[in-house]
Protein backbone atom coordinates (compact mmCIF):
# COMPACT_ATOMS: atom_id res chain seq x y z
CA UNK A 1 0.00 0.00 0.00
CA UNK A 2 1.40 3.09 -0.76
CA UNK A 3 1.20 6.09 1.91
CA UNK A 4 -1.20 8.28 0.09
CA UNK A 5 -4.03 5.71 0.28
CA UNK A 6 -3.21 5.12 3.85
CA UNK A 7 -4.09 8.70 4.32
CA UNK A 8 -6.78 8.23 2.69
CA UNK A 9 -8.34 5.30 4.83
CA UNK A 10 -7.55 6.73 8.20
CA UNK A 11 -7.14 10.42 7.70
CA UNK A 12 -11.29 11.01 8.53
CA UNK A 13 -10.21 9.52 11.64
CA UNK A 14 -7.40 11.74 13.01
CA UNK A 15 -7.77 15.97 14.56
CA UNK A 16 -5.71 17.82 12.12
CA UNK A 17 -6.63 21.01 14.24
CA UNK A 18 -4.19 20.50 17.02
CA UNK A 19 -1.06 18.98 17.83
CA UNK A 20 -0.69 15.70 19.48
CA UNK A 21 0.98 12.59 20.43
CA UNK A 22 0.50 8.94 19.16
CA UNK A 23 2.06 5.51 18.98
CA UNK A 24 2.19 3.60 15.98
CA UNK A 25 1.89 -0.33 18.11
CA UNK A 26 3.33 -2.27 15.82
CA UNK A 27 4.68 0.37 13.00
CA UNK A 28 6.92 -1.97 10.82
CA UNK A 29 8.72 -0.40 8.05
CA UNK A 30 6.31 2.23 8.70
CA UNK A 31 3.66 3.14 5.88
CA UNK A 32 0.51 3.72 8.10
CA UNK A 33 2.70 5.64 10.67
CA UNK A 34 3.94 8.06 7.75
CA UNK A 35 0.30 8.16 6.93
CA UNK A 36 -0.16 9.32 10.44
CA UNK A 37 2.30 12.07 9.90
CA UNK A 38 0.55 13.03 7.06
CA UNK A 39 -2.80 13.85 8.71
CA UNK A 40 -1.55 15.39 11.88
CA UNK A 41 -0.69 18.99 11.85
CA UNK A 42 3.11 20.24 13.25
CA UNK A 43 4.22 19.49 16.47
CA UNK A 44 3.13 16.35 17.18
CA UNK A 45 4.75 13.22 17.89
CA UNK A 46 4.81 10.16 17.02
CA UNK A 47 6.40 6.92 18.98
CA UNK A 48 6.48 4.21 16.44
CA UNK A 49 7.06 0.96 18.49
CA UNK A 50 8.15 -2.65 16.68
CA UNK A 51 9.84 -5.80 17.57
CA UNK A 52 12.24 -5.66 14.67
CA UNK A 53 14.40 -2.54 14.46
CA UNK A 54 13.18 0.01 11.88
CA UNK A 55 14.43 3.82 10.51
CA UNK A 56 11.70 6.14 10.45
CA UNK A 57 12.60 9.64 9.91
CA UNK A 58 10.23 13.03 10.27
CA UNK A 59 8.13 12.45 6.98
CA UNK A 60 6.51 16.05 6.74
CA UNK A 61 4.70 18.68 8.26
CA UNK A 62 7.69 18.88 11.03
CA UNK A 63 6.20 15.78 12.82
CA UNK A 64 8.67 14.08 14.96
CA UNK A 65 8.95 9.92 14.77
CA UNK A 66 10.43 8.35 17.91
CA UNK A 67 11.34 4.96 17.34
CA UNK A 68 11.15 2.76 20.10
CA UNK A 69 12.39 -1.35 19.40
CA UNK A 70 10.28 -3.39 21.57
CA UNK A 71 7.00 -5.77 21.75
CA UNK A 72 3.92 -3.32 22.06
CA UNK A 73 2.09 -6.61 23.35
CA UNK A 74 4.68 -7.83 26.04
CA UNK A 75 6.81 -4.87 26.88
CA UNK A 76 5.71 -2.16 29.51
CA UNK A 77 6.52 0.83 27.36
CA UNK A 78 7.95 4.32 28.35
CA UNK A 79 5.29 6.44 26.37
CA UNK A 80 3.91 9.41 27.40
CA UNK A 81 0.16 9.90 27.99
CA UNK A 82 -1.31 9.36 24.30
CA UNK A 83 -4.03 11.66 22.31
CA UNK A 84 -4.16 8.12 20.10
CA UNK A 85 -2.84 4.49 19.17
CA UNK A 86 -2.58 3.56 15.95
CA UNK A 87 -2.89 0.09 15.05
CA UNK A 88 -2.59 -1.34 11.46
CA UNK A 89 -2.27 -5.06 10.60
CA UNK A 90 -1.22 -5.66 14.11
CA UNK A 91 -4.18 -6.31 16.43
CA UNK A 92 -4.26 -9.76 14.66
CA UNK A 93 -1.04 -11.15 16.14
CA UNK A 94 -2.51 -10.35 20.13
CA UNK A 95 -3.87 -13.71 20.91
CA UNK A 96 -6.07 -12.11 23.81
CA UNK A 97 -7.32 -8.68 22.18
CA UNK A 98 -9.59 -8.18 24.73
CA UNK A 99 -6.95 -8.34 27.62
CA UNK A 100 -4.24 -6.38 25.69
CA UNK A 101 -7.03 -3.52 24.59
CA UNK A 102 -7.77 -3.14 28.34
CA UNK A 103 -3.83 -2.72 29.15
CA UNK A 104 -2.98 -0.40 26.50
CA UNK A 105 -5.90 2.19 27.89
CA UNK A 106 -2.71 2.85 30.76
CA UNK A 107 -1.75 4.68 27.84
CA UNK A 108 -4.07 7.52 27.15
CA UNK A 109 -4.23 10.80 28.32
CA UNK A 110 -7.90 11.18 28.83
CA UNK A 111 -9.97 9.87 26.41
CA UNK A 112 -9.24 6.83 24.34
CA UNK A 113 -8.53 7.25 20.49
CA UNK A 114 -7.78 3.75 18.70
CA UNK A 115 -7.40 3.52 15.23
CA UNK A 116 -7.41 -0.22 13.90
CA UNK A 117 -6.46 -1.19 10.19
CA UNK A 118 -7.38 -5.24 10.14
CA UNK A 119 -8.42 -7.57 7.16
CA UNK A 120 -12.23 -8.67 7.51
CA UNK A 121 -11.92 -11.73 8.10
CA UNK A 122 -12.19 -14.35 11.06
CA UNK A 123 -10.42 -17.12 9.22
CA UNK A 124 -7.19 -17.42 10.52
CA UNK A 125 -3.52 -18.03 8.26
CA UNK A 126 0.14 -18.39 9.00
CA UNK A 127 0.22 -14.52 8.22
CA UNK A 128 -2.99 -13.19 10.32
CA UNK A 129 -3.06 -15.64 12.91
CA UNK A 130 -6.05 -13.98 15.73
CA UNK A 131 -8.11 -12.12 12.49
CA UNK A 132 -10.82 -10.24 13.29
CA UNK A 133 -13.57 -8.91 11.11
CA UNK A 134 -15.26 -5.67 11.72
CA UNK A 135 -18.36 -6.77 13.58
CA UNK A 136 -16.59 -8.52 15.71
CA UNK A 137 -13.93 -5.94 16.66
CA UNK A 138 -17.17 -3.71 16.82
CA UNK A 139 -18.33 -6.53 19.73
CA UNK A 140 -14.49 -6.37 21.78
CA UNK A 141 -13.81 -2.71 21.24
CA UNK A 142 -17.46 -2.05 23.31
CA UNK A 143 -16.35 -4.99 25.82
CA UNK A 144 -13.72 -2.95 26.78
CA UNK A 145 -15.24 0.48 27.24
CA UNK A 146 -15.09 1.79 23.55
CA UNK A 147 -18.55 3.85 23.62
CA UNK A 148 -18.40 4.91 19.73
CA UNK A 149 -16.58 2.84 16.94
CA UNK A 150 -17.08 4.09 13.37
CA UNK A 151 -15.75 2.49 10.32
CA UNK A 152 -13.68 4.80 8.05
CA UNK A 153 -13.42 2.86 4.87
CA UNK A 154 -12.32 -0.14 3.59
CA UNK A 155 -10.00 -1.34 0.46
CA UNK A 156 -9.04 -4.44 -1.48
CA UNK A 157 -6.05 -5.79 -0.14
CA UNK A 158 -2.90 -7.15 -2.43
CA UNK A 159 -2.73 -10.22 -0.58
CA UNK A 160 -6.60 -11.03 -1.00
CA UNK A 161 -9.74 -9.95 0.96
CA UNK A 162 -10.51 -6.79 2.03
CA UNK A 163 -8.92 -4.54 4.61
CA UNK A 164 -10.57 -1.97 7.03
CA UNK A 165 -10.50 1.20 8.95
CA UNK A 166 -11.99 1.44 12.41
CA UNK A 167 -11.93 4.44 14.92
CA UNK A 168 -12.89 3.67 18.30
CA UNK A 169 -13.21 6.29 21.18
Amino acid sequence: MEIAQAIALIKNGIDSTIAQTWADFGCGAGTFTYALAGCLPAGSIIYAIDAVQQNLAVYRNNIKINFEKANFEKDVLQLPLLDGILMANALHYVKEQNIFLEKAAQYFSGNKKLLIVEYDTNASNQWVPFPINFSSLKTLLMETGYRKVEKLGQFNSAFGGKMYAVVAY
